[in-house]
Parts: C-alpha cells; structure tokens; sequence
C-alpha cells in the first residue's frame, strides 16, 4: 500500500467528525453550519445530535456503508475488464529503439573460422499487430459487458439489502423507545396508585402487605425499563455501524410507528412486480447470458483467426547512416490439436451455464416466496394491530373502573387494580409489539418486491 493511501486513511480515523459533517446535508442536525467556516473548527467541534429519519438513514446508508461502496468499485473493476477485452481486438503499437556493438564468427554460416572485427548495428522499429476477424474474441468482449452488468445488479442487490437493514434496525429503534414509554406510563400509574394505598394505610384500610406487593411491581417496571433503553442504545449503535458514522455520534430517531398501510398490492401484482424490479432477478439472467458467451467463445477458438502483423523502422550502422525497411504479414491461425485442454475448458463453461440457469431458477422461487411471505405477514400484522388496540381499549376501560372503585369503597381490595394495572401493562406492549410487526412487514414487503426506494 502506498503511503499517500496510508496517510488518508490514517487522517480519516482520526479525524471521525469528517463524516459527520459529510453527511450534514441528509440530516437535520441541532444547530446551523456557517458556509464559511474551515473543515478545522468543524472537526474540532463536539458531534452533534443527528435527527434521523427513515430516509435519511436510508439516503446515508448508500452513500456510506463500506459493503454498498465495496461492490460499487466491483463495478469499477468489470469496466476495467471490459476494456481489456475490447482493447484484444484494437491495434497494438510498440516502438523499440537498440544500439549494438558486436562481432560475428564466421564460422557458424559454414565460412572461414574466424572473428569479425567489431561492428555496430542501430535499429529503431515500430510493430503493429491487429486481430482482423476472431470469433472468441468477439465473445469474450461481449461476455465482459455482460458481467458488468450483473455486477451492477449485485451492486443494487447490496444496496437494497442494506437499506433493509437500517430500515429494520430503525423500526427496532422505534420500537425500544416505545416499550420505554410503555414501562414510565406503567410506572407512573402504579406511583399514583402507590401514593393512594399509602394514603388508605394511614387510615387503618390497607396493610403494609399492599404496599410491599405494589413497590416490588414497581421495581420489575424500573428494571424493564432499563433493559428497554440499553436496547434503544443498541440499535442506534447498530445504526450507526451500518451508517459507518463515529459511534459518539449522538442519534435521534425522529420518525414513528404507521398504525396502518394503505392499499396493499394484490399478491399476484407483487410477485410480478418483484420479478420485474428485484436485481437478483435482473442480475442473475444477465449472469446466464454472459455464461452463454463465455461457452461462445470457448467453442469459438476451434475456428481460424485472422491476425495482420506488421514493422517499419530505420536501420544501419549509425543513426545517420541507416535505410527504411518494413515487414509485413496475414497470418491465419488454425486450431489443430492442443492435448484436448479447449474441450475440457468446453465441458467445464457448458456445466457452468447449467449451474447458472439452475440458479436462475431457484432465485426465482426464493423471489415468489418471499413475496408470499412478506404479504401473509403484512395481513396478520394488519390483524395483530387491530386486536391489540382493541386490547388496549379494553383494559384501559378496565383500569379506571377498578381504580374508580378502589377510590370510592374502603372495603375494596387493591387486587382489582394490580390485576387492572397489569392488564393494561400486558395491552400496551402487545400494542407496541403489533406496530413493530406491521411496519417490519412494512419494509420486508418494500425489500421482496424491489421498492425501497419509495419506502417512507
């Protein structure tokens, strides 16, 4: 590796709010950036909180992620092999320059046996070649095209699985922070409830029992709540890992659950549409017709090439002491026999293009598959959500009869509302599970049929 590339990826690691500031334009940052201030006092500025939104992690993670840029210079390298090939079939030009002194027996050509004096010889020539018809070459160069194009597709096919990623982690994100909400709405509710049972203790109507039973339900709410905010910390710093962002990078996830999805496509029109858009799909039949012509071309060195060589230069026994000569030849090559390693290469490109074509197949069926899926998904999501606010409806009905209850009658047991209580804690997560679920089947359906880029 070159020192230069040495120095900058050096000067990258440590210099990790370069990226932060790079990605200023995608997010809405806390604060405005000056158009004139220098990269040095951006970089020795403190990271700024990041409100991050669904496309703005989506819109970051294909300028950013290292996968996403590691097959897009894929794609650079099948260019570089394309001309390759097409430079097979383009003149070739070379130029040599030599000075010689030297002697010469006589006695190799059959003459007297002795040594010539020493002599010089200059010669300066320019060689050209060209490959005037041959078929194998013309396929190899058609079959890179090809496989440029399936590397673009793979490319896509990285990006779209990256963006499912970050789209996932965020709805994971989403849903820590509302199970967080769920456990302090839980917590406030039982303090509340706590303070009256205290106050009821005073007056001789509870017991220290009630209040022991409350305070340990109490400390399960705070305990789950701090599991739910180190799971909001780990998927922000998932985030932030498939952003390749500084992980001091403070994230705001400022985007919430959809309740619902409008108009779901028919299942029928997804697949097609899937089988239209996916680039697995694209990319694998682009991938059987580059094997096709690389089993072209292999065949095709059976037949005879035609190739045009050439030379024209000056020589003598000095620069200034020399005469123009040429050479030129059409030459036809003619396979004969090469121990019959062309027709083992032949067996071998001929499996490959099954293999492709079998792979093709299998894409296919993983395509419809997952479509079928993640629509069979999207229908019970829909339904869980609708139970679940039902659900929620339903117990908090529930809650504030039994507290109303609790309030008004000194014999009333607290159990009516612990069990209440508990029932609303039990509607709230199933809610907040349910929203998960659907907006996770949200981006699976946008990941199966080939549309994350319209995924808001």
């Amino acid at each position: 590796m070159s020192k230069i590339l040495m120095y900058k990826i050096s000067s990258l690691l440590t210099l990790p709010a370069l990226a932060t500031f790079c990605l200023g334009s995608l997010y809405q940052t806390e604060g405005a950036v000056g158009g004139g201030e220098s990269s040095l006092e951006l970089q020795s500025r403190p990271f700024q909180a990041l409100n991050l939104t669904l496309r703005g992690a989506l819109a970051a993670a294909v300028d950013n992620n290292p996968d996403v840029l590691l097959y897009k210079e894929r794609i650079e390298a099948a260019r570089g092999q394309v001309q390759t090939q097409l430079g097979a079939m383009l003149p070739n030009l070379s130029s040599t320059v030599r000075q010689t002194r030297q002697t010469q027996f006589l006695g190799t050509f059959g003459l007297s046996p002795i040594r010539t004096d020493p002599f010089s010889i200059f010669d300066v020539r320019v060689n050209a070649s060209q490959n005037l018809l041959s078929v194998s070459l013309i396929q190899r160069w058609r079959a890179s095209r090809e496989m440029l194009q399936v590397s673009e597709s793979e490319a896509e096919s990285r990006k779209f699985d990256t963006m499912a990623s970050v789209a996932l982690t965020y709805m994971e994100g989403l849903k820590a922070m509302g199970m967080v909400k769920m456990h302090e709405a839980n917590q406030e509710v039982m303090n509340d409830l706590l303070g009256l049972i205290k106050q009821r203790q005073r007056v001789g109507v509870a017991t220290g029992l009630d209040v022991a039973r409350l305070d340990a339900q109490l400390a399960g709410e705070r305990q789950q709540t701090s599991v739910s905010q180190y799971a909001v910390e780990h998927a922000k710093l998932n985030l932030l890992n498939l952003l390749a962002l500084p992980y001091e990078t403070a994230l705001a996830l400022t985007d919430e659950f959809r309740p619902d999805v409008l108009n779901p496509p028919a299942v029928q029109a997804a697949v097609e549409e899937a089988l239209r858009q996916r680039p697995e799909v694209s990319g694998q039949v682009t991938r059987v017709r580059a094997t096709e012509l690389t089993y072209s071309s292999i065949t095709g060195e059976r037949l005879p090439s035609l190739v045009a060589q050439g030379d024209y230069g000056l020589i003598g026994n000095r620069w200034n002491n020399s005469l123009n000569t040429y050479n030129v030849a059409l030459l036809m090559q003619i396979p004969i026999f090469d121990g019959s390693q062309r027709e083992g290469r032949i067996g071998e490109a001929r499996s490959q293009l099954r293999q492709e074509a079998l792979r093709l197949q299998s894409i296919l069926n993983h395509v419809k598959m997952e479509v079928h899926d993640a629509m069979a998904s999207m229908v019970a999501a829909r339904d869980q959500v609708g139970i679940a606010q039902a659900g929620m409806r339903s117990a908090s009905k529930e809650l504030e009869l039994a507290r109303e209850r609790y309030a008004v009658m000194t014999a009333s047991s607290h159990f009516e509302v612990t069990n209440a209580l508990t029932a609303v804690a039990r509607a709230r997560e199933n809610l907040v599970e349910a929203l998960f679920q659907l907006n996770a089947a949200r981006v699976n359906l946008a990941r199966a049929t080939g549309g994350l880029n319209q995924l808001q």
